[in-house]
C-alpha cells in the first residue's frame, strides 16, 4: 500500500514538473514572439518616418524659387 502511494506521488510531482517546464517553454517561446514583432515594428515605424519626412526636408527649396 505504502508503494502504491509512493509511486502516485512520484507520478503527481512527475506530472507538476512537467506543467511547470511547459509554462515556462511556452513563456520563452512568446517572449521571443513579441521581441521580433517589436523589431518588424519598430522597422515599419522608422520606415514611416523616412518616408514622410523626406518631403518636409525638400520644401524649403521649393519656396527659393518661387515667383508670384
Amino acid at each position: 500500500m505504502l508503494k502504491l502511494l509512493n509511486t502516485k506521488f512520484l507520478l503527481a510531482i512527475l506530472a507538476a514538473l512537467a506543467v511547470i517546464a511547459g509554462a515556462a517553454i511556452y513563456q520563452r517561446r512568446e517572449a521571443e514572439r513579441r521581441k521580433q514583432a517589436d523589431i518588424e515594428f519598430r522597422q515599419r515605424v522608422e520606415a514611416a518616418k523616412k518616408k514622410h519626412n523626406a518631403a518636409a526636408g525638400n520644401e524649403g527649396k521649393t519656396w527659393t524659387t518661387y515667383i508670384p
